[in-house]
């Protein structure tokens, strides 16, 4: 077995359970949000505060967060790897979108437990 060390995975299986496994807590984190503002008649920032000041919403925030990270990483690599085959080209595009999803992910989490 061949084993990639830009993917998250140890294999393709793997990543398929990963992105599929990333995109229903993305889903959820989804309905969740457009559940706070259903029910939330009136959303001030003192009703997003509390949102985001219990634990739970935060680990659920960092989970999600967690998931785009993966998802966005084994997305591009495989889309990557089928349509862009000069290599420069196509670690540079990698090279760049995986720093911009770090990015993501870190700010993410700084904004996150700074609440």
């Amino acid at each position: 077995m061949v084993s990639v060390a830009s993917t998250f995975g140890r294999s393709g299986t793997h990543d398929y359970v990963l992105v599929r496994a990333s995109a229903i807590i993305m889903a959820l984190y989804s309905l969740f949000i457009i559940g706070f503002f259903v029910t939330t008649p009136d959303v001030t920032y003192a009703n997003w505060s509390a949102l985001f000041s219990s634990l739970w919403v935060k680990v659920f925030t960092l989970l999600t967060l967690t998931a785009v990270l993966m998802h966005g990483w084994i997305g591009i690599w495989q889309v990557l790897t089928d349509y862009v085959k000069a290599t420069r080209l196509r670690a540079l595009i990698q090279f760049v979108v995986s720093v911009g999803l770090i990015a993501m992910w870190l700010t993410g989490l700084f904004v996150l437990w700074g609440v």
